[in-house]
């Protein structure tokens, strides 16, 4: 009995290993093309970057030799330097340097990137390289290099050593201390000489985008943990402060904030961001499951409106609404002397199932009050800023508004609403000269979500 239960059984034992060697083969060969192919891009996006950072060295010398009259050559060159800093930028993020301190280095791309091309779109026939630009780029000019050579040198090291980013990653997402590594060590040389660069003027348009926005910035008293409880509490209309449970993030950072979870009825639960200092909404979220949509844009905007009344934040104009998912998003903005201030905006995502208020995002709105700005007059009349517009621009409404241009520069300009080639634009012209400083598609116009 036993010969022939061997009988049958071998063969098919014999099958069933061979098969799991035939199936094992197959996973391992697709595995290690797998990681072939990541290596070869990770090489590629490496090699690539070393060329650029050389390239951007080469592009910043030839602007700097060009004639001080020879505007056209320094635009085509600062343009060429913005556009070989953002491919350098795109072979870093392609790189495994996520958990590398690389950001130094990245930050000092991104003000490159960022001042060239400023500089570039602005007119240099009448706003010429100032004296301490060109001291910028001579700056820039030197430092380039100095990286250039430093990667150069990692680079001659993988091709002599025959060195494998793969290796990288890996070493990257070990726990063990400290990494050992050619290529890391490469890297953190590079970031560190970068750290030590002499910080340069970049002027306060640029500076402004790194200017980073700290609690410690905002006025008013420090609140407590007590205090956040009771915010959230009649925030979220719930007399059960025990239900409330409050988190302190960012300690003794320029971050400090609060976290209020509350936890309600029917497993409905509520998160709440506030600042430390002044105690300040500027996160709300409702959890909760939302159902088929039921409810028009016109109902969602007008439960927004009651739902920013009742919290304290009256008097919003909606400048835009999106929908995903049925939820309804709407952004609102301040106004002041009958301008709307797009840089104190606001958003609110409201459900489509009953039109209740599930979310709200307020952190641009709390941070830009603090600044109160001031508006001006217009210099040009309307009549005046509509003559530059597209002759078939059809126009459908217009109104002052306060925003940010490119330079990150605040400026009043005419909100011109309207649509031209069947599609429907927001047109910005500058009050004070008739640039046109930004174009706006609206994909999905909704006339309630543009009141004026």
């Amino acid at each position: 009995m036993y010969k022939r239960l061997s009988a049958i059984l071998f063969p098919i034992a014999t099958l069933l290993l061979i098969g799991a060697l035939v199936w094992g083969y197959q996973e391992n060969q697709e595995k290690n093309a797998i990681l072939i192919k990541a290596e070869n891009q990770y090489q590629r996006a490496f090699h690539d970057l070393s060329f650029h950072v050389d390239k951007l060295h080469s592009e910043l010398g030839n602007t700097l030799a060009v004639h001080s009259a020879s505007t056209g050559s320094q635009r085509k060159g600062l343009v060429n330097v913005w556009r070989i800093t953002s491919e350098a930028q795109n072979e870093i993020n392609q790189l495994p340097l996520t958990l590398l301190p690389f950001n130094k280095t990245e930050e000092f791309l991104s003000r490159i990137s960022k001042f060239s091309y400023q500089t570039a779109i602005r007119d240099l026939t009448k706003k010429p390289l100032s004296d301490g630009e060109l001291k910028n780029l001579k700056e820039l000019y030197s430092s380039s290099a100095q990286i250039s050579k430093d990667l150069q040198g990692v680079q001659e090291k993988v091709i002599g050593s025959r060195l494998r980013w793969m290796d990288v990653e890996t070493a990257l997402a070990s726990e063990k201390e400290p990494l050992d590594n050619t290529i890391i060590d490469g890297f953190k040389t590079v970031d560190k000489k970068v750290g030590e660069y002499p910080e340069l003027d970049w002027g306060p348009s640029i500076s402004s985008m790194y200017n980073k926005r700290s609690v410690k910035k905002l006025g008013g008293t420090p609140v407590t943990i007590e205090g956040v409880k009771q915010k959230a509490a009649k925030f979220t209309e719930n007399s059960n402060q025990n239900a409330i449970k409050v988190i302190e993030n960012g300690r003794g950072t320029e971050w400090a904030s609060y976290t209020a979870n509350v936890k309600g009825k029917k497993n409905e639960f509520w998160s709440l961001d506030f600042t430390k200092n002044g105690g300040h909404l500027i996160s709300y979220t409702h959890d909760r499951n939302i159902g088929p949509k039921s409810v028009s844009s016109s109902e969602a905007r007008r439960q927004a409106d009651r739902f920013l009344g009742n919290k304290g934040y009256p008097g919003l104009t909606p400048v835009s609404y999106d929908e995903y998912d049925n939820i309804g998003t709407f952004t609102f903005v301040s106004k002041q002397d009958g301008v709307l201030i797009y840089p104190e905006k606001l958003t609110v995502r409201v459900a489509l199932d009953n039109g209740q208020v599930t979310g709200m995002q307020a952190s641009d709105y709390v941070y830009e009050r603090e600044n109160k700005t001031k508006v001006t007059k217009p210099k040009l009349s309307l009549q005046q800023a509509r003559k530059y517009l597209n002759s078939d621009y059809k126009e459908k409404y217009q109104r002052l508004a306060l925003i940010e241009n490119d330079q990150s520069e605040k400026i009043l300009a005419y909100e011109f609403g309207g649509s031209i080639n069947g599609s429907n634009y927001k047109i910005f012209i500058n009050a004070e000269n008739g640039n046109e400083e930004s174009i706006e598609e609206i994909r999905s116009a909704k006339p309630n979500a543009t009141a004026k």
